[in-house]
C-alpha cells in the first residue's frame, strides 16, 4: 500500500481534480490511501496527528527540503525495492510549519523534490504524479518520456 499523509485540506476544485486523477491512476497499480490530518496551530500537535497514522512496518518517506534529490528513475527503483521488503510506503507532507522533529526521526528517507517551496495542494498532486510515474517506469510503460 502508498499512505500519504498530509496536513490540511486542499478546497481548490482544480487541485482536487489533479490529485482524484493521478488517485485513479496510481489504483490500477497499487492500492493508495490519502490520509489528511488537521492544520494545526502547532508542530506538536500537528505531529500528535500524524503519528497515529503511521503504522509499526510502514516505511516512511518524509518530504522535506533538506532531503535528498532524486530522478524520476531512482524514485521509481526506490520505490520498486523498497516494495520488495516492506508492505507500505508512507509519504508524509507537512504543513507552512513543516515537519516535527519527531516526525523527521521516524523517517526511513529523507526525500527532497526541491529547494523550492510548493503550495501543499499543488505538492500533493506533484507527488501523486511522481508516484504514477515511477510505476509506468517499473512495468516498462511509455507515459515517462
Amino acid at each position: 500500500m502508498i499512505k500519504i499523509i498530509c496536513v490540511g485540506k486542499i478546497k481548490e476544485k482544480y487541485l482536487n481534480d489533479l490529485i482524484d486523477d493521478y488517485s485513479k491512476r496510481i489504483s490500477k497499480y497499487h492500492k493508495l490511501e490519502i490520509i489528511e490530518v488537521k492544520d494545526e496551530s502547532t508542530l506538536d500537535k500537528e505531529r500528535d496527528s500524524i503519528k497515529k497514522h503511521i503504522g509499526s512496518n510502514d516505511y516512511v518517506i518524509t518530504l522535506e527540503i533538506e532531503g535528498v534529490s532524486l530522478s524520476s528513475i531512482e524514485l521509481a527503483k526506490k520505490q520498486d525495492t523498497t516494495f520488495n521488503s516492506y508492505g507500505t510506503i508512507t509519504f508524509i507532507i507537512g504543513s507552512s510549519l513543516g515537519l516535527h522533529d519527531d516526525i523527521k526521526a521516524l523517517a526511513n528517507y529523507r526525500l527532497s523534490f526541491s529547494n523550492l517551496t510548493f503550495p501543499h495542494g499543488l505538492f500533493r498532486g506533484i507527488l501523486l504524479e511522481q508516484i504514477y510515474r515511477s510505476f509506468k517506469i517499473i512495468n516498462n510503460e511509455t507515459y515517462h518520456k
